[in-house]
């Protein structure tokens, strides 16, 4: 190295093997943002360029993250390969089937056959995902304190292939729509039960990890929508909805502190809340009343604002070289 040209210490060590595959919970986030505005769109008559445009920024997000996690496939795939076998990383790996069947939602209006290949694919994925997390924990001999709220990742897929499968148009669509459904109706209570269990009984988790409290909320939000995707909204509906605002309430407080230092992880947070917020824009269309509407809008707003922090955060540190350290 020429003097006079220093390598900057915030690049030092900088390598592609260190991009977290948890970082498309980002695609999650803003594929979910961006189908609450299309919501309000409809339901409030908000301007429909808002959900486009986030949409579009959700495409290029993911196809960004994926040109560069299959680099990272090519030049390390032994690191890839210690991520997916990991015990609680290896859940992540759902973020990238959510992140297909969300985006396939997000693409089915521009278009058909694009959404539904994308939707195929991710639903393989999940089913994948599902297959793999019951047969590692029928295994036995695993440490409780491992027992994360990522866990709950192999659940919530499944439910996203009901949320996203209504508008899919092939004749056994409806079908696989309904087999999901049962798998994440039975899989995400089971293993919500078990990660409060871990919560309530041993150490607190690590402030690193703190953030991926909120997915506790997932399987109601996401079961919300997709029970109102096959049965519609009724009594039961609303119970979902009205136990994943109780959590959130509960958990928001945990999860936004000034003292949790951000990362990638931080990313974990946004689906669950886009999920809620839909559930809310939803009941509200449905309940009716200004208290279900003006619930809905503020879930939405402080959704809005906690990713635009969390994308301005994130493109600092990829700037910067920090992501990848």
């Amino acid at each position: 190295m020429k003097a006079g040209h220093p390598v900057s210490s915030s690049h030092a060590g900088a390598s592609i093997r260190h991009l977290p595959v948890n970082l498309f919970a980002s695609v999650m986030g803003l594929s979910g943002l961006a189908l609450a505005w299309r919501l309000a769109h409809r339901d409030l008559d908000v301007p429909a360029f808002i959900g486009e445009a986030v949409g579009a920024l959700a495409v290029v997000v993911f196809l960004l993250m994926a040109v560069g996690y299959l680099v990272k496939l090519a030049k390390h795939p032994e690191a890839v390969r210690a991520e997916f076998h990991h015990p609680v990383g290896g859940n992540f790996f759902g973020t990238i089937a959510i992140s297909l069947l969300l985006l396939s939602s997000l693409i089915d209006p521009y278009s058909a056959s694009t959404a539904q290949a994308l939707w195929t694919i991710g639903a393989l994925g999940a089913f994948a995902l599902a297959f793999i997390a019951v047969s590692r924990l029928l295994k036995g001999q695993l440490e409780s304190a491992l027992v994360m709220p990522a866990w709950l990742l192999s659940g919530v897929a499944t439910l996203d292939i009901a949320v996203t499968g209504r508008d899919m148009t092939m004749p056994w669509a409806p079908e696989v729509t309904l087999i999901a459904g049962a798998l994440g109706a039975m899989l995400a209570p089971v293993l919500f039960v078990m990660i409060v269990s871990r919560l309530v009984h041993r150490e607190p988790m690590a402030p690193g990890v703190t953030p991926s409290l909120m997915m506790l909320v997932a399987p109601f939000a996401v079961g919300f929508l997709a029970y109102t995707n096959i049965v519609g909204v009724d009594r039961f509906a609303a119970v979902l909805f009205y136990f994943g605002l109780f959590l959130f309430l509960v958990i928001a407080p945990k999860v936004f502190r000034p003292c949790i230092a951000f990362s990638p992880a931080w990313w974990g947070i946004s689906f669950p809340m886009a999920a809620l917020a839909s559930a809310a824009l939803k009941y509200a269309h449905h309940a009716g009343g200004l208290p279900l509407q003006t619930l809905a809008v503020v879930l939405l707003g402080v959704l809005s604002v906690a990713l635009a922090v969390l994308f301005v955060r994130t493109v600092a540190i990829v700037l910067n070289g920090q992501l990848f350290r």
